[in-house]
């Protein structure tokens, strides 16, 4: 099964939203989201990346990386410092490739890091293609969680990395209480205001609210067939790192 990287069956499939709503809802914040993110992040979601990174060269020196639900491209353009022959980011919204787009020519990284349309669970790569496969707070948006691992799973040369940087609930006082407060309620009137989508900064919340976070995460690692699964607590739980490898 692990070999493979095979779905082993499940009764509670972990689901997310279809993948029609969640290109849409993308594609209509393009514009806006980075801009958001550094709002409602307050500059974190940059430092995060940097520890997925750094957590990346500690245990590998990667040639070819795969940037899933790519987004804008930031977690492509942050992985160039492990000075691979290539990124390759997909993603299912082609505006925000189009924006990732922009900013990777802007960079002068046109050559290194290529921007594609595809969907995480039904990748058009070869297996083993890639020595790393890395997804920043895009996992908690596919339509089958487990299904999506078992993808980059497959991908992945025998030894290879999958690094999932993603939203985690803090379980202590007073940071659960302030984290639950700042995403039901202030964050999504701030998305609002600035993207002037009505929908997507609700969606946001509860996606978060419904992720797998923490050891049930670390157990759809595991279902997908990756093997010495850990979990880095970042900023006291509001985000972790989730990180294992190919057996």
């Amino acid at each position: 099964m692990a070999l493979n990287c095979k779905m082993m069956p499940e009764r509670n499939q972990q689901k997310g939203a279809p993948r029609e709503q969640v290109e849409a809802m993308f594609d209509s914040i393009s514009g806006h989201y980075d801009r958001l993110n550094r709002i409602l992040s307050l500059g974190t979601d940059k430092r995060w990346r940097r520890r997925a990174v750094d957590l990346i060269k500690n245990h590998i020196n990667p040639e070819t990386i795969l940037d899933v639900a790519t987004g804008t491209g930031d977690m492509a353009i942050e992985a160039m410092r492990l000075e691979p022959r290539k990124v390759t980011g997909i993603d299912i919204s082609g505006k925000m490739l189009d924006e990732g787009r922009l900013k990777v020519n802007r960079l002068g990284l046109g050559e290194k890091i290529e921007l594609l349309n595809g969907d995480s669970m039904a990748m058009v790569f070869k297996d083993g293609s890639f020595d790393v496969a890395m997804s920043a707070f895009g996992v908690r948006n596919f339509e089958d969680t487990v299904a999506g691992l078992s993808e980059m799973c497959r991908v992945l040369r025998q030894g290879g990395m999958i690094t999932v940087l993603e939203f985690s609930r803090p379980s202590r006082f007073p940071m659960k209480q302030i984290y639950g407060l700042y995403f039901r309620r202030i964050l999504p009137r701030i998305g609002r205001r600035v993207s002037g989508d009505p929908h997507a900064y609700t969606y946001l919340p509860e996606s978060v609210m419904s992720f797998p976070d923490n050891e049930r995460f670390l157990e759809l690692m595991l279902r997908a067939g990756f093997r010495q699964v850990k979990q880095h607590r970042l900023t006291g739980g509001i985000a972790s790192i989730y990180y294992g490898f190919k057996p």
